[in-house]
């Protein structure tokens, strides 16, 4: 699907396929929304093959298969196979807590393509601390070293924050020992859990620096043999990312229950309403539907975005980060330095990372119905 009128969407690179919300893991920084979708709205199986397959007909290439933690599903294995049937790279996105030699076996066999593991810190104690899982990070370590010895490639994801920052060159040097292909040292982005827990999770300014230090060093060093992502917290950016390759333009999101979205965050935005796939056709939602147009292109766009040279390059920033600080989400992204607000977001950070941390609140279904109360 291509066209040569810009405004007009082509086909989205990516779906993301949120199979479920249950997980394991307590992660005070998961970006889940804090209004977690119940395991009976989740999507059965034959309702994610038909997704796959209009994902496919649109011209997805790649599919993320997330959650939550999806290894929870006992039907992975048939949705891995239907995807590789339709002819979509897949990729497991998994905290690696259950993969098991014999489920991984029969992922591969089923035509999985790739695995990325979440690390919470590479010491046991604090990374089982960080998800509220005992033995959790030796379970990661051997879900690991299975992928490899089964010949997947393998992406360690390092979710970064005040609690593990001093960790970074140590992520590092395990992600070559493990010998991942990629490795991601992606600080924490403040939205669902990791909102509600940014004091505990922000670092401060100096401690961003010597990360991008030690990222800069290592990719010298390790060129050829692994690649480093790296992701800043947008606190103490000068200029704000392309969200999701900006709105409605290069990802869709499919939740449990089958809303479609632009991105995980769109729903705390209030006022758009999310089609479900069930009801209509991912085609349909992708090109047409209220949601998606809401904020693609620039019409929406208010100064000093709409005169702004890289409109058409960062589409704005976050729409997300926008309604969360400044109560609208056709304003500036405060990532921005020409925001009006780009001074109070950076202050946050600063005055945040300056306190001590406070208590973590972890996900769980108990503490999402206490923070919606």
């Amino acid at each position: 699907m291509q066209s040569s009128d810009p405004s007009c969407p082509t086909a989205p690179l990516g779906l993301l396929a949120e199979l479920t919300h249950r997980c394991p893991l307590q992660c005070p920084y998961c970006s889940n929304p804090l209004a977690l979708e119940p395991p009976g709205e989740e999507l059965p199986t034959s309702v994610w093959q038909d997704v796959l397959t209009q994902a496919a007909d649109l011209g997805v290439l790649q599919l993320h298969l997330s959650g939550g933690e999806p290894t929870v599903r006992r039907d992975l294995e048939v949705i891995v196979a239907h995807a590789a049937k339709a002819g979509l790279y897949s990729n497991l996105i998994t905290s690696g807590v259950a993969l098991d030699r014999r489920r991984l076996v029969a992922l591969v066999a089923a035509g999985l393509d790739h695995v990325q593991i979440s690390m919470q810190d590479v010491g046991s104690v604090n990374a089982d601390r960080i998800a509220q899982m005992k033995g959790a990070h030796a379970k990661k370590l051997e879900a690991a070293a299975l992928v490899r010895e089964l010949g997947l490639p393998l992406t360690l994801n390092a979710p970064i924050h005040r609690q593990n920052i001093g960790s970074v060159p140590a992520f590092i040097a395990l992600a070559a020992e493990l010998g991942a292909q990629r490795l991601e040292i992606a600080h924490v982005q403040y939205y669902g859990w990791a909102l509600a827990n940014r004091a505990a999770l922000m670092p401060t300014r100096a401690q961003v620096m010597e990360t991008a230090r030690a990222v800069e060093e290592a990719r010298a060093r390790l060129r050829g043999v692994l690649t480093i992502d790296f992701v800043v917290p947008d606190y103490y950016a000068v200029s704000p990312k392309p969200c999701m390759g900006g709105w409605g333009r290069g990802i869709i999101n499919v939740t449990p229950s089958g809303k479609v979205l632009p991105c995980h965050a769109a729903e705390t935005i209030p006022g758009l309403k999310f089609e479900n796939v069930q009801r209509r056709s991912l085609r349909d939602i992708w090109l047409t539907s209220d949601a998606f147009q809401a904020f693609r292109w620039t019409h929406w766009m208010r100064d000093p975005c709409r005169t702004c040279e890289l409109r058409t390059r960062d589409w704005g920033g976050c729409r997300c980060q926008a309604f969360a600080f400044a109560g609208a989400a056709a304003e500036a992204d405060p990532a921005c330095a020409k925001s009006a607000l780009h001074a109070a977001f950076t202050a946050t950070a600063e005055r945040e990372a300056g306190e001590p941390a406070p208590a973590f609140v972890f996900r769980s279904p108990r503490a999402a119905r206490t923070r919606l109360a």
